[in-house]
């Protein structure tokens, strides 16, 4: 019953607050389902992964829960969730302070070809307006922009975008240290595919 992607209601008592008291533990939804796909498996582990190292605890995400779970739903289903992952390392950025801002250019403020994003600030940036900095810029894929597939090249580069700003913006829990190997094996496996 406690194992990761099983939703469980925890109601803890006590005689006293400063008492140790007691948990009571009731599962609501169990997402068995997930074990029997690697890939699902491997999105399952990096969620909790990334969760367990950015979130702080007792600190409220009701709406990155509730995106959790609909991902989760998603794995547990067997659906294309790909896209959905990407999509959910950009709202954990977004609900931890560091979200990204991929709806117009940074420089002319044009939403017609966006092609970059700002390694320092976030910002998408337009093909036109990169100009000499374009090899310095992030590839935007336009996967990110709700277009294209969600596989292959542009999914290695939505998650390297996102991964570079978790990076940036968990540095004070990383402590020089990687991301999750969580995150790090579903990439892998995403490249296999």
């Amino acid at each position: 019953m406690l194992q990761p992607g099983t939703q469980v209601q925890v109601v803890w008592s006590a005689r006293l607050d400063e008492h140790l008291g007691t948990f009571v533990v009731e599962p609501l939804h169990s997402r068995a389902e997930i074990l029997a796909d690697r890939m699902a498996l491997a999105g399952l582990n990096s969620v909790c992964a990334l969760l367990h190292l950015a979130l702080a605890e007792r600190d409220p995400h009701g709406a990155l829960w509730l995106r959790t779970v609909a991902l989760l739903d998603q794995l547990a289903a067997g659906t294309d969730w790909q896209a959905d992952y990407l999509r959910w390392e950009l709202d954990l950025l977004e609900d931890l302070g560091f979200g990204l801002d991929l709806t117009s250019c940074a420089v002319t403020g044009s939403r017609e070809d966006l092609a970059y994003v700002s390694p320092r600030t976030g910002r998408a940036v337009s093909r036109g307006a990169a100009g000499d900095w374009a090899a310095r810029l992030l590839p935007l894929p336009p996967l990110l922009l709700g277009q294209g597939p969600a596989m292959g090249r542009e999914m290695a580069q939505g998650l390297a975008l996102t991964g570079h700003f978790l990076h940036k913006g968990l540095q004070a829990v990383l402590h020089d240290r990687p991301l999750p190997e969580a995150r790090a094996r579903l990439i892998e496996m995403f490249a296999k595919v």
